[in-house]
């Protein structure tokens, strides 16, 4: 097998269309969506993540822009955020804004973003959601919304080393977490956040949370 590369370098690849799994702590391989990411919306899309954002929205781990694409497309203000340029790239091709960035360094319009999108997992960025939510409390305001995808209940908090394996070439472990319906409050709370409304459509569920005390 070739020498690690990082994983930024593996998101590239990944989202340019070479073969890639994600390989968690135990070894186990699972396939990296590509194809799913890469495609337009479907209805759980629309449901969870689209309709609900009528105000200036933050896509955090954009992707290919498939989400921030169809919001821009409403009308909406919104930006994708990625690490990843190749992800950049195809957002941009979509037609929509996208800021290759990472959501903990300064990020445009702090303040004034009125919804942040964490779908596909993407709570998990960094292995820490309490540190990712908190984060996205500053860049929201006051009355902002995270919709966070979540795991199903009985998941847990899971906080783990992930590879991909682009190709038979391993990156670098990232950090990475796994947060479930069961824990979500828990990781809420610790953030200064609360859980305002949980949703479940196709075999995937989302928790919008807001400010404590809101």
């Amino acid at each position: 097998m070739s020498l690690a590369f990082d994983p930024t370098s593996a998101y590239d690849a990944a989202f340019s269309g070479k073969a890639t799994h994600v390989v968690d702590d135990s070894g186990e391989r699972q396939p990296f969506a590509v194809g799913v990411w890469s495609s337009e919306p479907d209805w759980v899309d629309h449901e969870l993540f689209i309709a609900p954002c009528d105000a200036a929205t933050l896509d955090v781990g954009c992707g290919p822009g498939r989400l921030v694409g169809e919001i821009s497309r409403r009308d909406v203000p919104a930006l994708g955020i990625d690490v990843s340029i190749e992800a950049v790239r195809q957002t941009r091709y979509r037609g929509a804004s996208a800021l290759l960035g990472d959501i903990f360094k300064t990020v445009p319009g702090e303040g004034t973003w009125q919804y942040a999108l964490l779908a596909d997992g993407n709570l998990g960025i960094g292995g820490d959601p309490v540190r990712l939510l908190t984060r996205l409390r500053d860049v929201l305001t006051p009355e902002g919304v995270v919709i966070a995808e979540v795991a199903e209940h009985g998941a847990g908090l899971v906080r783990e080393e992930r590879q991909l394996l682009v190709e038979g070439r391993l990156s670098v472990p990232f950090d990475w977490a796994v947060v479930g319906l069961d824990a979500i409050d828990d990781v809420a709370a610790e953030a200064g956040m609360q859980v305002a409304a949980t949703s479940s459509v196709g075999g995937r569920h989302t928790a919008t949370m807001i400010r404590r005390g809101q």
